[in-house]
């Protein structure tokens, strides 16, 4: 049985720091890593059904948002090989491997409109959490670091991210193009079911 009530508690968590810090990007960062860092720690909670690869694209499934929209928790599936397009998030953002390992590169560009430059690549194994700040440049592509194994990473955003209207570019021109990313599945995963601990409880 998955051990869902770590979740709970990491949901929970994110939600009083939001409460206290939300309009401090800085702190939401900061509190975060350290939330997530927990959360990814043990590999015990995640549901199956938010873990399954795709034989063509990269997977994107929401476990929770926020009522208010202030942050989402995303869990993102790479098959082999899989890997995303020169993108940006346009809000902070929370990276932690789970499961595998990742190959991230950052890139910059000072003006619009411009050739993107790229920066140092660098690998995130499992446990590890990068920081995204659109003030600080947050412009990536991101892959799968195994070319033979399926790896996972939790993303924490600080916006319900598969409706924010985001950009992904063309390096070798700077020519960006909208796209809103939505997620893969309709369904958010049943973390919030505790019945049947209650019902226990009551010796039923």
């Amino acid at each position: 049985m998955k051990n869902h009530q770590r979740f709970r508690t990491f949901a929970a968590g994110f939600t009083r720091l939001a409460q206290t810090h939300g309009a401090d990007e800085g702190a939401m960062l900061e509190h975060g890593a350290r939330l997530l860092a927990e959360l990814i720690s043990v590999d015990d909670w995640l549901p199956d059904e938010a873990a399954r690869p795709h034989a063509k694209y990269y997977q994107q499934f929401l476990l929770h948002c926020d009522p208010l929209e202030r942050f989402s928790v995303v869990s993102f599936v790479w098959g082999p090989g899989q890997r995303t397009p020169v993108h940006d998030h346009c809000t902070w953002g929370l990276v932690g491997v789970l499961r595998g390992s990742e190959q991230c590169r950052r890139f910059s560009r000072l003006e619009p409109g411009e050739p993107l430059h790229p920066g140092d690549s660098y690998r995130l194994d499992a446990g590890a959490v990068d920081l995204l700040s659109p003030r600080e440049g947050d412009i990536h592509e991101v892959s799968n670091a195994l070319t033979d194994k399926v790896s996972i990473s939790i993303h924490v955003y600080g916006a319900n991210i598969g409706a924010v209207s985001r950009h992904v570019f063309e390096p070798e021109t700077g020519l960006e193009k909208p796209f809103v990313s939505g997620y893969s599945s309709p369904q958010l995963p049943n973390f919030w079911d505790r019945s049947e601990a209650v019902r226990g409880s009551l010796g039923r």
